[in-house]
């Protein structure tokens, strides 16, 4: 899967999301850091992430993500 696709999903659900990728379609790893995160827990903000990614996911388009989330 294409790393601007993630990147402009997850940037049309978390206005100020900073996304970064480490490793190839295989297995990316995305470290993501917004203010959006301030005051909510890890768990939630995995969610966010992960919801825009929702259709990806069940189609097998996106199959391997390991995600780490900071605020900013």
């Amino acid at each position: 899967m294409d790393k601007e696709l993630i990147k402009n999903l997850i940037s049309n659900e978390i206005a100020d999301a900073e996304c970064l990728f480490e490793g190839d379609s295989c297995g990316f790893k995305l470290l993501v850091i917004s203010k959006s995160f301030q005051g909510i827990s890890l768990i939630d903000q995995h969610k966010m992430v992960l919801l825009p990614l929702k259709k990806q996911f069940e189609s097998g388009e996106l199959h391997a993500l390991s995600i780490e989330t900071r605020v900013n």
